[in-house]
């Protein structure tokens, strides 16, 4: 053989014996190299891949002892001829596609309607600002710890407990590890027959589905909501009460009159990230005793507020286990373990388990005992506070930048926490263009059609997440959206240049802003006031509760406004040019943007401030 049949990778995650077996392999079960056909000597082969002869000694040596080959004294490697003779031989045919789709489709009992939902680009990654939610970055697994985890779960005695048929049954120790180290962050106390391992919580969803809705139950879904909740309920003829969210979460009203089931994600909501408000939570318990109706809680993402304290779960505050909580392993760790899990009583467990017995038996025991030894070790607490520090700090650059540079284009739903926030843009913008748009500038956003059920989806609507982003790529992809909006809209933000108003500097730029209290609104709607004092100093207070607050101080230098704050504004020093009209003071940077918009409400005492 004087060419090679098979071609390394040099960009395989595999070693070069790895690849030459597996190329071997490949080629020997298509029928590249026969039955009976002598192989290439290793010297020879070595030289025409470019690797040492060794390397390809090892792999021939291996694949002889798995019986792919033969060594036949001096003559040489064969492939065995009875490596294939079980192999029951075909031969392609082909049919008229279209012809058979056809009969197909009429085959096909209640097939789901395909949805119109966001497809991600495979390539994400190479995005230079991809502001999508959920997607994994790969930089954040804790790669030590889980393998740590596998070598333990794979030691003589855990194989010899998870590898057999076990039926029904789950993991022990991962049902005792999810009772004492995962529920409990959420103030859910629950007995081992009150829990399920699920392939995610998607497979929790549609157990649920199957065992609890038909065509005469009335279900009540968040809309916007979940697409593949909604789905699951019509593929099961479930006649559907779409309850809008408002920024306290579901609401509840009359609407809900004859639900028996409520499906909700309160911790934050899908898509908005709304934190569903204790009041609220107790009235939708409180509806739910007067009609007798069930409650499903996705706590697909387990609430995670950087604002305020978390709220305890729904499950945790209902007195007559009317909620069945679900959550998964598999969004903190990587979506592709998939490991979920159900909280609810024990009957509704008990029939859950024989259902999911007809599908997948249970999820993989091995995947079960490595997720229970990262739990009991540590790890799953160690690196879910390193996660909530790494997205505290991105979601609140995030906002932070949308607020400082965004504030005029759009205003952000009120939200706690998370991994993303929900956008509304300018009136005439089209966000599906948009996000083609950005998309060309390396720009990833979601546009939001797919979460409605109704046409009711508005047209200038975002979601935009930060999951995937690293944090210091954040300011400069909104800096890149806010230029991106500027060019689409017709109802272009003020500049410096065609702003009305009088110019300040001097004497009357400090009579404008000395010992004044500057009131303004920012971009989540929260009101945000700042004391400039004689001193230089200044005071802010954002939220209405007055629970952000910063200082710093502001001198003028070269007819301009300086101001740095410690937290605020990224600690930097902001240089403004000052336009007034009427009682409306309004900042422009050095680009010529307008950053802020403030009206002086009173005079405050200088001479009390100026220490």
């Amino acid at each position: 053989m004087t060419t090679a049949l098979i071609y390394l990778d040099p960009d395989s995650n595999l070693n070069l014996q790895a690849q030459i077996r597996q190329k071997m392999v490949e080629a020997i079960m298509l029928g590249t190299f026969p039955e009976g056909r002598r192989l290439p000597s290793s010297r020879k082969l070595a030289e025409q891949l470019g690797v040492a002869r060794n390397t390809v000694v090892l792999a021939y040596q291996q694949l002889v002892d798995e019986g792919y080959l033969l060594s036949r004294e001096r003559s040489g490697l064969y492939v065995n001829e009875k490596i294939r003779q079980d192999r029951v031989g075909y031969q392609s045919k082909l049919t008229q596609r279209s012809e058979m789709s056809a009969k197909w489709r009429q085959r096909f009992k209640g097939s789901l309607t395909p949805g119109q939902d966001f497809h991600c680009p495979p390539n994400w990654q190479q995005y230079p600002f991809p502001f999508i939610e959920g997607q994994f970055d790969h930089s954040l697994y804790p790669v030590k710890e889980w393998r740590e985890a596998s070598r333990l779960a794979l030691g003589i005695k855990e194989i010899n407990d998870w590898a057999g048929e076990t039926g029904e049954v789950d993991d022990p120790m991962l049902i005792e590890q999810i009772r004492t180290k995962i529920l409990p962050r959420r103030g859910i106390q629950a007995r081992p027959e009150e829990i399920l391992i699920t392939v995610g919580t998607q497979q929790a969803l549609y157990l649920v589905a199957e065992l609890l809705v038909d065509s005469t139950v009335a279900v009540a879904i968040e809309e916007p909501g979940y697409p593949d909740m909604r789905r699951l309920l019509a593929q099961r003829g479930a006649p559907l009460v779409y309850q809008p969210v408002d920024e306290h979460g579901i609401t509840v009203d009359e609407k809900l009159d004859g639900c028996q089931l409520i499906y909700v994600t309160p911790s934050h909501q899908t898509p908005t990230a709304v934190t569903m408000s204790m009041e609220r939570r107790e009235q939708l318990l409180a509806k739910a005793a007067e009609m007798d109706a069930l409650i499903i809680e996705d706590d697909f993402e387990f609430e995670s507020n950087y604002l305020t304290q978390p709220h305890p779960a729904l499950r945790s505050i209902d007195t007559e286990d009317r909620v069945i909580y679900m959550s998964c392993l598999s969004k903190v760790l990587a979506p592709g373990l998939r490991l979920g899990f159900m909280v609810a009583a024990p009957e509704v467990i008990n029939e859950a388990r024989k259902l999911r017995r007809l599908i997948v038996r249970h999820p993989p025991l091995n995947n079960q005992r490595t997720a229970a030894f990262f739990l009991s070790l540590g790890h799953y607490d160690t690196f879910l506070m390193h996660l909530h520090q790494i997205f505290e700090e991105r979601w609140i650059a995030l906002r932070r930048a949308l607020n400082y540079y965004m504030l005029f284009y759009v205003e952000m739903a009120p939200a706690q926490g998370g991994t993303s926030l929900w956008v509304r843009g300018p009136e005439d913008l089209d966000v599906k263009y948009v996000a083609e748009e950005a998309a060309k500038r390396g720009i990833l956003i979601e546009p939001i059609d797919h979460y409605y059920a109704t046409s009711n989806a508005p047209k200038n609507c975002f979601r935009i997440g930060v999951t995937g982003i690293p944090h210091n790529r954040i300011r400069e992809g909104v800096l890149q959206l806010r230029q991106l909006f500027h060019d689409l809209t017709s109802n272009k933000t003020e500049t410096f240049a065609t702003a009305r108003g009088e110019h300040l500097t001097g004497e009357a730029l400090v009579d404008a802003l000395q010992n004044k209290t500057m009131m303004s609104v920012v971009a989540y709607g929260e009101p945000c006031t700042i004391e400039i004092c004689s001193g230089g100093e200044l005071v802010g207070k954002a939220g209405f509760a007055d629970e952000d607050e910063d200082s710093g101080k502001w001198w003028i230098e070269n007819e301009c406004w300086h101001r740095q704050w410690q937290r605020w504004a990224w600690g930097e020093t902001g240089i403004y040019d000052v336009r007034q009209e009427g009682d409306v003071i309004k900042l422009f940077d050095q680009d010529g943007w307008l950053i802020d918009r403030y009206i002086a409400q009173v005079e405050t005492s200088g001479a009390e401030n100026a220490n």
